[in-house]
């Protein structure tokens, strides 16, 4: 088994420590010490694809940049690294968004890859003008894929739908391949739209157990429609040459938040109605209760699962850390459990990608979880993941 993996391209700002942002936060409060330039940017993709990395989540929403707009530019910076441009379908036509893949298909062929946000926070979805309940987002989502595979499917589509009215709509030019389509969503509502249209689904990194239902719940309802969905997760990793190093700098990433700026984040993300968000403020809420958040092993809800990033960033809130070696066997725990793909990330992410790429790439590589990628390297950073021993 091979598993795929992906990076993150921080399209609001890099720093060495937490940045906030995501799932319920305000437009601006997302912002690094580093700039996001596309230079900055693209010196993060040419590294994941020296090591070997499949592609690279690019986020949407009001707190960071247009991730079409900046993935076409980072297609030039780079060879071979796929895009996971995460978009939403309530803030665009099917027939646009199904032209757009097919155009940037066109110019950059195999590598796009699309992530559906059908959209958790309410208040920022009427920001872009769109009203529509949560219940209303995922069902007209459920119509906007159908329109989005028809059209890539060649066909001329007219669709008259409880939420899209769509007369006589066709491609000129159909992406070959097709972008396959990653979806990720805790709720009810979202578990058939995700079981209908997605190829990957998606989790945030939550305990072995509760990954374990989730997929089992996704999987049974994909059967039910005669479909086999691959699986993902969504995780930060901070990992280092001993655990005691790693440790030590999870805490430094806590020392650096003020208790004003946990509660001012945690008061924003409380406003969410994604069920996954809610699931990830679970994970802290008894730490942030009693104030032993400040220490780093009391966020530790399960082997080397730290759940401190969640403390100020919407979204995706825990963090694979510990040493290289104890990174790995979390990956081949999630493995075991059938997830196939990983989105990672860490901070500052171009020094955290290279401590994963040169500190658990070789022990994946070592266990047949991961190819060997360096004959394939295109010279623009001059490192190799070799297999070492444990």
């Amino acid at each position: 088994m091979s598993l795929t993996l992906h990076w993150f391209l921080p399209t609001y700002g890099d720093s060495r420590f937490i940045v906030g942002g995501g799932h319920g936060q305000p437009a601006g409060v997302a912002s690094g010490d580093r700039r996001a330039s596309i230079g900055y940017l693209a010196s993060i993709a040419r590294a994941a694809e020296e090591f070997g990395f499949a592609g690279a989540l690019t986020p949407t929403g009001a707190w960071c940049e247009d991730a079409w707009l900046t993935t076409a530019m980072l297609a030039r910076e780079s060879e071979r690294l796929a895009f996971l441009v995460a978009f939403r379908p309530g803030l665009i036509s099917p027939t646009l968004a199904a032209q757009m893949a097919a155009t940037f298909a066109a110019h950059a062929p195999g590598r796009l890859l699309l992530n559906v946000v059908t959209g958790g926070e309410a208040h920022e979805q009427r920001a872009y003008g769109d009203h529509l309940s949560k219940d209303e987002r995922y069902a007209r989502c459920d119509e906007f894929l159908s329109v989005v595979r028809r059209l890539w499917a060649g066909e001329t589509v007219t669709h008259r739908g409880a939420h899209l009215d769509i007369d006589a709509a066709r491609l000129p030019t159909v992406p070959d391949p097709v972008p396959p389509l990653y979806f990720g969503g805790s709720s009810a509502a979202a578990g058939p739209v995700a079981a209908e249209h997605a190829d990957v689904y998606l989790t945030w990194g939550e305990p072995l157990d509760a990954v374990a239902r989730k997929i089992e719940w996704i999987r049974g309802l994909a059967a039910a429609r005669g479909r086999r969905l691959r699986f993902g997760i969504r995780l930060h990793v901070l990992t280092r040459d001993t655990a005691e190093d790693a440790w030590a700098q999870a805490g430094r990433l806590v020392d650096a938040l003020g208790e004003d700026v946990v509660a001012a984040a945690q008061a924003n993300l409380a406003r969410s109605e994604s069920t996954g968000q809610r699931r990830m403020r679970e994970l802290h809420e008894r730490s942030r209760a009693d104030g032993t958040w400040r220490d780093p092993h009391a966020l530790e809800i399960a082997p080397n699962l730290w759940a401190g990033v969640g403390l100020v960033r919407g979204g995706a809130g825990t963090a694979l850390v510990g040493s290289h070696s104890e990174v790995a066997d979390r990956i081949e725990e999630y493995a075991a459990l059938g997830i196939d793909e990983f989105v990672l990330s860490g901070y500052p992410h171009l020094e955290e990608l290279y401590w994963f790429g040169e500190g658990v790439l070789p022990r994946l590589v070592q266990r047949g979880l991961f190819p060997q990628t360096g004959s394939a390297g295109t010279g623009h950073t001059p490192f190799l993941p070799r297999a070492v021993s444990s």
